[in-house]
Formats: structure tokens, sequence, C-alpha cells
């Protein structure tokens, strides 16, 4: 079982498909990984060797920010946006959508389940 960045790959999964399940790495920057520790991208994470695996954490370590580094890094960013009170921040604070989305209809994901609000009655005569 190949271990990067505090992840467990799965090791039944082709390489480009496996190095995705650490944060911070999608399929292009996966590709990119292999090519330069000279890995085919078909090859099983389970058919590795120690030695590539051992490149593959240290150019990790040296040249990307994944997992936790990065994790902190976007959230100091978003808390940047909140104190200075710009637009993205105060959508950030709100619970809101923060890229220009509409809320009248859709946006359940950022604002949660529904909360009604009850009609006032109305006067009787």
């Amino acid at each position: 079982m190949a271990r990067l960045a505090g992840n467990d790959l799965p090791k039944n999964k082709r390489g480009v498909i496996g190095l995705t399940y650490i944060y911070g790495i999608g399929r292009s920057r996966a590709g990119e990984i292999l090519d330069q520790a000279g890995i085919d991208h078909n090859t099983k994470v389970s058919e590795w060797t120690d030695d590539n695996i051992r490149f593959i954490a240290k150019m990790l370590q040296n040249d990307y920010k994944v997992e936790g580094e990065l994790r902190s890094e976007i959230q100091t960013n978003i808390k940047r946006l909140m104190d200075i009170g710009s637009y993205r921040g105060i959508r950030h604070r709100k619970g809101l959508p923060v890229r220009g989305q509409g809320t009248k209809n859709n946006a359940r994901t950022r604002k949660g389940r529904k909360k009604t609000v009850a009609n006032k009655k109305k006067a009787t005569k």
C-alpha cells in the first residue's frame, strides 16, 4: 500500500487516478507528476516500486502544496476576505454563494435546508 502525503492510495487503481485521492491533486497534476517520475499512467499503484513512491513523495513535499498546508492556506485566504469586508468575504460570512450564482430558486447547498417563514394572519372584521 502506497502512503503519500498522509493518505493511503488505493492499490487497485491506475496511478493517475490513485494520485487524485490526495487533496490538491487533480487529473492533470497527477499526470505531470507521473511523467516527471517516469511512470506509465496506466500502471496500477500496487505495481509502483519503493523508489517510485519515494520520488513522488519527495516531489509532493518540495514542489506542491497538498493536504493540510493547502487547506490552511485556503482558510486563511477566506478569513482575509472576511476581515477586509470584501463582497466575497461578506458572502462567505452569510453562507451564500460566492461566485455570482443567484439565490432565488437554488443555492440549497450553501444556504442549507429550507427555513419556512409563516404568512401573517389577516385581520378579521
